[in-house]
């Protein structure tokens, strides 16, 4: 079960670990692994906080004022449950099982089809980027060589090298990264800024 984080922007990341959400609080930041524990911190929010996280998920539609806290921290939760998982592939297309050969079709003719289109599908399988590899020149894989430096990057280096928000380098960090296979630790040096760096 994940963990997340809410910082004082409203941004929510998702972490595999309470450990390392622990490790990526930054200052005003809270963590909170269940509904309860997000009703919990909620409480203590103005209305208008809980109203702003509310309207900044993504598939809903704002509204200008909450009829039912509960029912938002529900809405809430259940809106981040997807974050820092793979994303899940699309459903195959099943071949229509009803479809009869017409009478006196060659049954060779039938079977050659079908291998010019497997091998068509293999190859297309075998041109597809491996998995955890960036596109060269990509937003992504600038962000992994920045990672791999010795001092690593800091959010404000990755954020004006790709455009992206604080929240966007924060998701990306959490969910892509480690979907590719890459272990992101993040430390904040004394008196230095909040930093991320690929450990092997």
């Amino acid at each position: 079960m994940s963990t997340f984080t809410i910082d004082a922007d409203n941004n929510i990341t998702a972490f595999p670990t309470p450990d390392e959400a622990a490790a990526a609080v930054t200052a005003g930041a809270q963590s909170f692994d269940s509904q309860q524990e997000l009703a919990q911190l909620a409480a203590a929010w103005p209305a208008e906080r809980l109203l702003a996280v509310r309207n900044s998920l993504p598939g809903d539609t704002p509204v200008t004022k909450l009829k039912d806290p509960k029912a938002a921290i529900r809405r809430i939760w259940a809106r981040i449950q997807h974050l820092g998982e793979p994303a899940k592939p699309k459903a195959e297309r099943k071949a229509s099982a009803g479809t009869q050969p017409a009478k006196g079709a060659p049954a060779k003719a039938k079977a050659k089809q079908k291998t010019s289109k497997a091998r068509v599908a293999k190859a297309a399988r075998k041109a597809r980027p491996q998995k955890g590899a960036a596109r060269e020149g990509s937003k992504a894989a600038q962000v992994v060589a920045m990672l791999h430096r010795k001092g690593g990057a800091t959010l404000t280096e990755i954020m004006s090298t790709t455009g992206w928000q604080k929240h966007t380098v924060r998701g990306f960090i959490a969910g892509a990264m480690k979907k590719a296979g890459h272990p992101v630790e993040s430390f904040k040096p004394e008196g230095g800024e909040r930093t991320y760096r690929i450990t092997r």
